[in-house]
């Protein structure tokens, strides 16, 4: 099952160095999402990021939101949100991997029919002031449905508890936290 991290600033500071240390003591993942929603420096430590993270070589970098930042940047993708589904073919014709956020059977086949690579599907467990949680059924459904789309399970998922209930069903590509990587030692909190 592939982990996907999404980064969130108020846990790795702002500067080069803290975040560099916090990614080094990053406990495993496969995909990083750059994910900085206050920030008016988006650009600036987006591309950062990005170097600290070709230096470490790791090549699974996410950019949210913009589509042009990553590529300018040469980002390995994009995250989309909810509200961006008209910017799916955009991304694509650019080559960028495309993952959109889904919190519902509809919005997992609308990304699907638009060409998407993957999307992210929350919540599904009990997570703060996200609405009720979807649960392990529902996603099971959504993964049988959209075989050959790559879901990521999103919300709640905070131990090798959640891990272990989402690694029984079959053909999930993944998952995505923030507060599984912090708690596995991303960074002291």
């Amino acid at each position: 099952m592939k982990r996907y991290l999404i980064t969130d600033p108020k846990y790795y500071g702002d500067s080069t160095e803290s975040f560099r240390d916090s990614i080094l003591k990053a406990y495993k993942f496969d995909y990083i999402l750059y994910r900085d929603k206050k920030s008016l420096n988006y650009r600036k430590f987006a591309k950062i990021f990005l170097d600290v993270l070709r230096g470490l070589k790791v090549t699974k970098v996410i950019i949210h939101q913009n589509i042009l930042l990553a590529n300018e940047l040469k980002a390995f993708g994009v995250h989309l949100t909810s509200q961006q589904f008209d910017e799916i073919q955009t991304s694509k014709r650019l080559k960028l991997f495309t993952i959109v956020s889904t919190h519902s059977f509809d919005e997992v086949k609308l990304a699907y029919n638009l060409g998407a690579d993957a999307v992210t599907f929350s919540p599904i467990f009990d997570t703060p002031d996200k609405g009720r949680p979807k649960g392990v059924e529902t996603l099971q459904k959504i993964v049988k449905d959209f075989p050959n789309l790559k879901v990521f399970a999103l919300g709640g998922i905070i131990s090798e508890v959640e891990i272990e209930k989402l690694s029984k069903i079959e053909g999930l590509f993944g998952f995505s936290s923030i507060r599984f990587f912090i708690r596995k030692g991303i960074i002291k909190n």
